[in-house]
């Protein structure tokens, strides 16, 4: 399995090497414990708390994120524009924002709570397994990305018209679907009718 961010140890102030920790909750979103990261994506999957962010330029076309080959789980499918895990103790919206800064190298320029979404969906691929219980940002993108190659293979704004023809073409993380139906009112009413979403 390749070493990238998501699956290597960091090193803490104290030079001592940590494993990365998610937090684990119970059906209500409420922690209950932690767990290494990738001991919690083996089947069948430990509940733990996540967070999907979805972006929109002035034109409401959502960014869109290739994942980068070198990721443990899925690998170089297409996805929505950031989604990850908070650190224990850290805010959903800290880690999101936290997240699409270290991915894409922007900052939202407006990033807004779009309710919660609790799924289970095995990788094929993988085998891994997603059991998250996942936080949904929606917001604005109004600066140029600048994608970290290790995360992002590449990037694409789409309209909702253009989204369908990619999804039918393209392979997507097994979550996306779940967590844009998900967001869907939310980001309704950040793009407005016309938008289509």
């Amino acid at each position: 399995m390749p070493i990238t961010p998501a699956t290597a140890t960091h090193r803490s102030s104290n030079g001592t090497v940590d494993a990365i920790l998610l937090e684990l909750v119970d059906e209500g979103g409420t922690t209950i414990g932690t767990a290494e990261k990738l001991a919690a994506h083996q089947p069948p999957g430990q509940l733990h708390r996540a967070f999907s962010v979805f972006l929109f330029d002035d034109h409401g076309r959502l960014l869109l994120q290739q994942r980068a080959l070198g990721k443990y789980h899925s690998p170089g499918v297409w996805s929505n524009t950031c989604c990850g895990h908070p650190y224990p103790g850290e805010a959903p919206f800290a880690a999101a924002a936290r997240r699409t800064h270290e991915e894409l190298g922007v900052s939202p320029s407006l990033l807004a709570e779009a309710g919660t979404v609790r799924y289970n969906h095995p990788d094929p691929d993988s085998g891994l397994v997603e059991q998250e219980y996942n936080h949904l940002f929606v917001g604005l993108v109004q600066s140029p990305v600048r994608p970290d190659p290790e995360e992002v293979g590449a990037t694409a704004f789409v309209t909702a018209a253009e989204l369908a023809e990619r999804h039918a073409k393209d392979t997507f993380s097994s979550w996306f679907m779940t967590v844009l139906d998900a967001a869907r009112p939310a980001i309704r009413e950040l793009t407005g009718p016309s938008a289509g979403w």
